[in-house]
């Protein structure tokens, strides 16, 4: 069996879309995943796979909330080594020193275009916030606050950012705790 990481968007925010952990992890158990662990609360869930492609393990866990909770939550789902891949591609190594400072955002594609424009980075002047910088590099976004993401300019403008695809995003500690569940 392969380890997979389903990365729930939006679930227990503000006190909406509650889907507690408890719940989450006998929906998993019910769709056929075994050795079901899930981080936080905010739907980091990481599990055993028989090797089902990411894509069709998200559309199955999409409809199983759907039908069980009553409103639609999107789920990007990556494989330990696609996650694993994720950390070694870190374009920010000297912020893993203040892991809080650096965040993923996880897509479900690649970006063809930033609507209406043609890049993100032609859609960010990204000098305007400095020190905050982001790189995209394939299906992940790469988003280093030096001075926190509460106020960060660039972190607002990335998620305003119609990019034309799903997209969640964790934090440095969260990402790198998640690749250990699965190692685990």
């Amino acid at each position: 069996m392969s380890r997979q990481i389903a990365l729930l968007r939006g679930i227990n925010v503000g006190g909406r879309n509650k889907f507690p952990m408890a719940q989450q992890r006998e929906l998993f158990a019910a769709l056929g995943h075994k050795d079901v662990t899930v981080l936080l609360q905010t739907g980091n869930i990481v599990f055993a796979d028989p090797g089902t492609p990411p894509e069709e393990t998200a559309r199955a866990i999409e409809a199983r909330i759907a039908d069980e909770l009553g409103f639609p939550v999107p789920v990007l789902v990556r494989t330990r080594d696609e996650l694993a891949a994720a950390i070694a591609a870190n374009p920010f190594p000297q912020a893993e020193a203040e892991p809080k400072t650096l965040h993923v955002t996880f897509l479900s594609a690649e970006p063809a275009h930033v609507a209406p424009l043609e890049s993100l980075e032609e859609a960010l002047d990204t000098g305007a916030y400095t020190p905050d910088r982001f790189r995209l590099v394939g299906r992940e976004l790469y988003l280093w606050c030096p001075n926190g993401i509460g106020r960060s300019k660039l972190a607002e403008a990335v998620s305003r950012a119609r990019l034309g695809v799903t997209a969640t995003a964790r934090n440095w500690n969260t990402v790198t705790k998640l690749l250990a569940l699965a190692d685990a």
